[in-house]
């Protein structure tokens, strides 16, 4: 089946549109699904999901249809169209939240490290928005089935606070104060090196990396504008913890423009250095989030302190 065939039959596509990667010489001889399973953003289908898909001719290399056990070539172009189901079932489920803010608009939690903001095509479950469902009657549903009541998200490994909203109401003036650059949002960033100055601002676009769709880089090409402003916290030897305040909010924005400056995230397995640290992902804490009430328009701020993974980190730190 080709991705004209596909498309004719009405199937909705996850992100919109396909999804094209090519393999690089790491990449040679490794297996599609396992590639295909890999190169999808967070981790968000499962391998044996991805082999269906194959099976489909939903992933086609160089537009032919192949067997889930072909080894890739470099230069390899692997096109994927991922239909995403017509009803997808999310449920419920009791899974804890710290609650740091409730009324019947908004909520705002600190997420631990290691949770999911939202289910995705082969993982529909133990995310954010399954212990939303269970907590609260009701979330917006502007976002669709997969993302009720989501308005912005963090990382699978960065901890702290999100919003999300409750109804449709509350969900457009959250997306739109998104949009218009005036939701406050800090940071607190273990990065590698000493910072050589007490603040200063990045300013520089992000777009995907043409050879790994996983990854974000700095550059001109496809690349939306990234402004990040940062503060040291505290200087702790051969790291710097950092306050960072998001202008902009791009996908992995803080890890990238970290890297970009020569100050990688302490922890971080994609745009890191070799693991330094104890904590499994990067050290990086949503600790601040201010907006306007959608309904009231009351500015309401809110801080979540370090998890105590991070802090233990920061006390090693210190004792040296």
């Amino acid at each position: 089946m080709d991705k004209k065939n596909l498309m004719d039959k009405g199937t909705s596509l996850f992100n919109d549109e396909p999804m094209s990667f090519t393999a690089i010489e790491a990449d040679a001889g490794e297996r599609l699904d396992k590639f295909v399973t890999e190169s999808i953003e967070e981790g968000s289908v499962s391998r044996t999901m991805v082999q269906d898909w194959i099976k489909l001719g939903a992933v086609l290399v160089n537009e032919r249809q192949v067997k889930a056990n072909y080894k890739l070539a470099v230069a390899d172009v692997v096109t994927v169209i991922i239909p995403e189901p017509e009803e997808a079932v999310i449920e419920p489920q009791n899974i804890p939240l710290d609650v740091v803010y409730e009324d019947s608009d908004v909520i705002v939690i600190n997420k631990p490290r290691g949770m999911v903001v939202h289910p995705a095509p082969g993982h529909y479950s133990g995310t954010v928005v399954n212990a939303l469902m269970y907590h609260c009657k009701d979330l917006s549903g502007i976002n669709g089935v997969l993302r009720p009541g989501i308005v912005h998200r963090i990382d699978k490994d960065t901890s702290g606070l999100i919003m999300a909203a409750k109804n449709d109401l509350a969900h457009a003036s959250l997306a739109a104060q998104l949009k218009a650059h005036t939701v406050t949002r800090k940071y607190l960033a273990l990065v590698h090196g000493t910072m050589p100055h007490e603040h200063g601002t990045v300013d520089a676009p992000i777009g995907r990396d043409p050879q790994d769709r996983k990854v974000f880089i700095v550059t001109q090409r496809g690349s939306k504008e990234a402004v990040t402003h940062f503060q040291v916290a505290e200087r702790l030897g051969d790291f710097t913890l950092l306050e960072l305040k998001l202008e902009t909010g791009r996908t992995h924005q803080i890890r990238v423009h970290m890297k970009y400056i020569g100050h990688p995230l302490a922890g971080d397995p994609i745009y890191g250095r070799n693991k330094t640290i104890g904590l499994k992902g990067q050290a990086l804490h949503a600790a601040v989030l201010g907006f306007d009430h959608p309904r009231t328009g009351e500015y309401l701020e809110f801080s979540a302190p370090i998890p105590p993974d991070m802090e233990h980190e920061l006390m090693i730190l210190r004792q040296r």
